[in-house]
């Protein structure tokens, strides 16, 4: 499948989205404070996560291939990627070690969302068909709810979908497994081992 620009789109975002990739990474609701009822426990996965969502960004990074923060603002409707990432990386936030393992860069590009989806009511669609993106990979948390319906939107508007198993969590393991399991079987995602996404052959249509 190919999702590549029509003649009369601009090459990019007025020089605000110069990549041109096949393949786009997505790192879903990893910079947060994890201040919420079952924080702790969706830390406890998405700490290990993390490490392995960083290895992976650095890879993407080095291939050049885009890498899109899609965040949650928490209902606070004023949010940007600076306020967010003050709130989440602060010394007495839960979910410091995380959020300094991915620390966004000048590079990458940052989508908030105001619900679970990172389509629903974002720029990440527009986003994505000006990068010529076909293929989605996805990491982050949680796997059960904001994961799974990101993945759910990709699947709708025909983005082939992969999912690394070791890259996504949820507040329980068990329903992590039957997210993954569910998307393999409706959404058509492979869900293969972070060490295992080959990025450079994604990165071509």
């Amino acid at each position: 499948m190919k999702r590549r620009r029509s003649r009369n789109e601009s090459p990019d975002l007025h020089g605000m989205a110069p990549d041109d990739s096949a393949a786009v990474l997505v790192v879903i609701d990893m910079i947060s404070s994890f201040d919420f009822p079952d924080g702790d426990r969706l830390l406890a996965g998405a700490l290990p996560a993390a490490r392995r969502i960083a290895a992976l960004v650095r890879r993407a990074r080095a291939r050049g291939i885009p890498v899109v923060y899609v965040n949650d603002n928490t209902g606070r409707w004023r949010s940007s990627l600076e306020e967010v990432w003050r709130r989440c990386a602060a010394e007495d936030s839960r979910g410091r070690e995380v959020c300094e393992l991915l620390r966004p860069q000048d590079e990458d590009y940052f989508v908030l969302k105001p619900k679970h989806s990172g389509f629903y009511g974002t720029t990440l669609e527009l986003l994505l068909a000006k990068l010529g993106a076909a293929r989605l990979v996805l990491t982050g948390v949680a796997g059960d709810t904001c994961v799974l319906m990101t993945a759910a939107d990709a699947y709708l508007r025909e983005f082939e979908v992969i999912v690394p198993s070791d890259c996504c969590a949820s507040v329980d393991p068990a329903d992590n497994e039957r997210a993954l399991g569910w998307m393999r079987r409706v959404l058509r995602a492979r869900t293969p081992l972070s060490s295992a996404v080959r990025l450079a052959s994604m990165k071509r249509d």
